[in-house]
């Protein structure tokens, strides 16, 4: 299942993000999404965790929990809609 994690401290890492989850299961991989600029995480992240019912415990348990002093917001990430390019001016 992938699982998106929201409201994450700047400093928040990989690592600490992997080591979270880890007490519910098996982790198969974290992402925090950065600024493609700057490098700055976005403040959110997806994990995936191949059981579901190990994913469905993460949830559940760390949902509007504090990891940084920030409230995460922890739910089943919904599938990624085509999102229009940017606009270009055409003359």
């Amino acid at each position: 299942m992938n699982i998106y994690v929201g409201n994450l401290a700047y400093r928040t890492t990989e690592d600490d993000l992997r080591q979270l989850f880890a007490q519910y299961g098996e982790v198969s991989s974290v992402k925090v999404i950065t600024d493609r600029d700057t490098g700055q995480s976005k403040g959110f992240g997806f994990v995936d965790m191949p059981n579901q019912s190990e994913a469905e415990a993460a949830i559940n348990n760390l949902n509007e929990t504090d990891l940084g002093g920030r409230n995460l917001r922890v739910n089943e990430a919904r599938p990624r809609t085509d999102r229009p390019g940017p606009r270009r001016n055409r003359f």
